[in-house]
């Protein structure tokens, strides 16, 4: 797996538009937090329990083929890596992280979105 910046992702996904960006946070953080613009939902893990979701590689699959570049993005970089593994050890050969993910880290205040991430360093992203 590889890993890039945000604004690395963003580019990268300008470059190769083949290029398919999974958004792998709950359903609540996607659609009420924000998310890239264009990107693909599916939770890695979710509410009430945050369970892995079982379902996660044939859910991807049913987006893109496992010879498609997969760019994974989650609030802050880490759960995206553990979905990476998994979306390798099912075959897919191109995985990349987006570090810092959507939110990025916290800060001395305990808030996301005020010294890194997607949304920090203003690319392109939507609510619904």
């Amino acid at each position: 797996m590889k890993h890039l910046t945000p604004k690395e992702a963003h580019q990268f996904t300008i470059e190769h538009p083949d290029a398919v960006m999974i958004d792998c946070r709950s359903e609540m953080e996607f659609l009420f937090v924000g998310h890239p613009v264009g990107a693909h939902h599916v939770a890695w893990n979710e509410l009430p329990d945050w369970e892995v979701n079982p379902h996660f590689v044939g859910q991807v699959k049913k987006i893109s083929s496992i010879n498609r570049p997969i760019v994974l993005i989650c609030r802050s970089g880490n759960r995206s890596v553990d979905a990476g593994r998994a979306l390798e050890g099912a075959g897919f050969s191109e995985v990349y992280n987006v570090l810092e993910g959507f939110e990025g880290h916290l800060d001395d205040d305990h808030h996301r979105g005020s010294e890194a991430g997607w949304r920090f360093e203003g690319l392109p992203w939507e609510q619904c």
